[in-house]
């Protein structure tokens, strides 16, 4: 019905053929087979000059339907990357073409069936099928000399996306709710609602709701809502009647319906009373209700409100929260805030979790179809679904993210979450059981990792309550993983000897850490805080206990805080041995800690000398005399602002020409550096290995010399850890004792007897025998050395077995 141009665009009108073309300068060499190298130039035009410019169309069906019609129309949708620079315009089978027509006046026609065929008003292709009528329109153009060119496209279609059935749009009549004159007070309650992810409120549903449009309710279904609309069957004597109970229907029928589906509803019928002849009838209108309304309904139609529970319904709405994913802004939590605000002028929700979309290994949308994910059942019965549930919540996904599902990463779950609660109750019940104690919940126990972990499990309960009020669930998951960390790798691992030992403060520590962890645990892996919370506590559920007091837990921040840094100190000086290439088990001479705070872990020396392995640990808050700072320019962040300053300013950190200010600025070379454009380094100035702290705040140095007598501990230690992996194979008790035998080289056996008592009493042998072996190995230091053990074990002791 109109031909469209950009108005900014120039068009030319050229020659070739013996007839005349309008296209955009632009195409032309698009067309040189068809319109030759250099066709005649017969006049120029920029398209705001063509619009209004009348045309007589290729095909006459529509001639005359209206004056706008068949006229040159602006759009700024038009390009020239492709086709002439002219596009064609049917406004009832395209949302961009309707919304350029409606602006220049012209109505839409259509002429294609809800079957998507052809009608009568275009004779020669009636009762054609649109893509089966291509090749027939193709032979009309071309007998009519009327075609240029003909090709083919290759663009993104819409397809069914249950048969995969191409499809076609058009125009049909609605019905709308007037969303556009309350658009702004739904903008306004909006900002009422917590959205997680909280950009989503001004983000993607806020952007919506400010461009909102009418909603068009209406659906040409058999199934769904009939719409409650009765009108007139005769033009001539309108009517429109809308009803909102059965109340309103049986005053006007006479009957109560029973069944409110087509096709019962649509059965009731009555004269039309404005209708003097008596001849018209009020008829339902065909449509149903979009099943969108209906879902927004749903707080007030599940309850049968107004008509019924109006208490309920006044005191339970708004919901307090609802969840699905952020494609729903444009759904269900649009339609939900709609009907709200122009019902009752308030939210439908006070708070909305949008979640991302779950992906498949491939990237692309988990499908049935595409079978791109894992078999469910088998994750299940390797991993257990708490794993699964863990993979979910702990992933970005729950704040917006898209997540791809794979196989490795619902593993990581297990090895994140699982392993270590279950390990370390596993721990606990294999120490307990050992000396037949039964733990209890107490939390005055004085040894500082007792008073350090119960603290960490203050900070648990604390962080995670205010997590999932917040709805971070995701954040709730990180907390909880990094405790366990925590738990497993630092406070079990330190107290093993105190278990070894039956120490009760540190079983009952760590029965009732695990006991309020696994309530607090609880939401995010229900199957197995419930094995390990019953087995604690011989109760019923964990689910059905109470959220723990957070008061009830003693509160030390300070020694936190200090452990922490420790904890900071031995991460560092365990990856230097790493890069070093030097074994955990061999002893070292010395780690010095540098830094402003370091005389604070004057207390936990022993713990550090412990965990990392060393003889002498060095305090000292001198960091001028053992390091310097260095500062790096983050040439990416400062170089948009700088320009070409950014080099400049490297140039002059790299002499050494920088100052810093108290207020977080860096000025090199008389350029001021801002904070987020520069990263500040500490490097050490003493010898031996060394690694900074996490932000600058201290260096760990760490003496690498390995003498002759830590190269013979560290092989000790080595037999330990050997012996020990002996116990487990053999399937012996912890609390075993044993008749050890070792058959290695003289020089190994010589470092073995130095550290006899050690070796048997990290290993429960109450008898130790040496076997010289003769195979070749030198047993010098940093040699791999073969050892062979021999376990026997020995029967407990008994007081008056002389014998023994």
């Amino acid at each position: 019905l109109a031909a469209a141009v950009h108005p900014d665009v120039e068009y030319v009108v050229v020659e070739a053929r013996g007839r005349r073309y309008l296209l955009a300068e632009a195409r032309l060499d698009a067309y040189i087979r068809e319109l030759g190298e250099a066709p005649p130039l017969l006049a120029r035009f920029m398209g705001s000059a063509l619009v209004g410019t009348r045309y007589d169309p290729v095909f006459e069906f529509f001639v005359g339907h209206q004056r706008e019609a068949h006229r040159i129309i602006p759009a700024d949708f038009v390009t020239t990357e492709d086709g002439t620079g002219i596009v064609h315009i049917a406004p009832a089978y395209g949302e961009d073409d309707k919304a350029v027509a409606d602006d220049a006046g012209i109505e839409p026609v259509t002429p294609v069936n809800s079957r998507g065929e052809f009608d009568s008003q275009v004779p020669p292709y009636a009762g054609l099928q649109v893509f089966e009528a291509n090749k027939a329109i193709i032979k009309d153009l071309k007998a009519s000399g009327a075609l240029l060119r003909h090709e083919t496209y290759d663009h993104p279609y819409p397809h069914c996306w249950r048969c995969d059935s191409p499809l076609i749009q058009r125009a049909v009549n609605s019905w709308f709710v007037s969303v556009t004159s309350f658009r702004d007070r739904m903008v306004e309650l909006n900002q009422q609602i917590k959205w997680v992810p909280e950009h989503i409120r001004d983000g993607q549903f806020g952007k919506w709701l400010e461009n909102a449009r009418d909603w068009s309710i209406s659906r040409s279904r058999y199934w769904g809502s009939p719409i409650p609309v009765w009108v007139s069957d005769d033009p001539a004597y309108p009517r429109l009647d809308v009803y909102g109970s059965l109340d309103e229907l049986q005053r006007d029928f006479g009957v109560r319906p029973t069944d409110l589906h087509r096709p019962h509803i649509d059965a009731l019928t009555r004269p039309n009373p404005d209708d003097p002849t008596g001849r018209s009838t009020m008829r339902r209108v065909p449509e149903v209700l979009d099943c969108w309304f209906e879902s927004g309904s749903m707080p007030f139609a599940q309850v049968h409100y107004p008509f019924e529970n109006a208490s309920r319904f006044e005191f339970h709405y708004p919901g307090d929260f609802i969840v699905e994913y952020n494609g729903q802004t444009r759904g269900w939590f649009y339609t939900l805030h709609v009907l709200a605000t122009a019902l009752f002028d308030r939210p439908a929700f006070r708070a909305c979790l949008a979640h991302g979309i779950v992906l498949g290994d491939d990237g692309q949308k988990m499908s049935k179809s595409r079978s791109n994910y894992p078999d469910v059942r088998e994750v299940f019965d390797r991993d257990g679904s708490d794993a699964m549930r863990w993979f979910l919540m702990a992933s970005p996904i729950l704040r917006g993210g898209d997540l791809v599902v794979t196989e490795h990463g619902i593993r990581e779950s297990v090895r994140h979450a699982l392993l270590p609660l279950w390990n370390s109750y596993y721990f606990l019940a294999l120490y307990a059981n050992a000396d037949d104690i039964e733990g209890k919940i107490r939390t005055d126990s004085e040894h500082v990792l007792d008073r350090y972990v119960l603290a960490k499990t203050h900070e648990l309960v604390r962080d995670v309550e205010s997590q999932l009020d917040a709805y971070d669930v995701t954040g709730a998951a990180a907390t909880l993983r990094d405790f366990l960390e925590v738990l497993t790798n630092w406070y079990v691992r330190r107290s093993r000897d105190r278990f070894w030992a039956g120490d009760r403060d540190a079983i009952d520590t760590l029965h009732t850490v695990l006991e309020v962890t696994c309530r607090v645990a609880a939401p995010l892996l229900p199957l197995t805080t419930e094995t390990v919370w019953r087995g604690l506590t011989g109760g019923r559920s964990v689910h059905l206990a109470d959220w723990p007091l957070v008061g009830a837990l003693p509160n030390d921040s300070e020694l936190v805080d200090a452990m922490d840094r420790v904890r900071q100190v031995c991460s560092s000086a365990l990856a230097l041995r790493t890069a070093n290439k030097l074994r955990v088990r061999l002893p070292l001479p010395q780690l010095r800690v540098v830094a402003r705070d370091a005389q604070r872990l004057a207390d936990f020396t022993d713990v550090i000398r412990d965990e990392v392995n060393v003889k002498e640990v060095d305090l000292t808050d001198d960091v001028a005399a053992h390091g310097r700072f260095e500062v790096v320019v983050k040439a990416r962040v400062a170089g948009p602002r700088l320009g070409k300053d950014v080099q400049a300013a490297i140039r002059a950190v790299k002499a050494g020409e920088w100052t810093s200010t108290p207020d977080g600025r860096v000025i090199a070379g008389g350029i001021e550096l801002l904070e987020g454009e520069y990263e500040l380094r500490l490097v050490s100035q003493d010898s031996g290995a060394a690694t900074e702290l996490p932000s600058s705040s201290g260096l760990v140095v760490l003496d690498t010399t390995v003498t002759p007598e830590l190269a013979a501990e560290g092989i000790a230690r080595d037999l330990v850890r050997t012996v020990q992996q002996a116990r487990r194979e053999a399937g012996l008790d912890v609390s075993d004792h044993i008749a050890l035998t070792i058959e290695a080289p003289d020089q190994v056996v010589a470092a073995f007897q130095t550290h006899e008592r050690f070796v048997a009493a990290e290993t429960l042998a109450d008898v130790v025998t040496y076997g010289v072996v003769n195979n070749g190995f030198p047993g010098t230091v940093g040699d791999r050395i073969q050892v062979t053990v021999s376990l026997a074990r020995i029967k407990p002791y008994v007081a008056n077995d002389v014998d023994r």
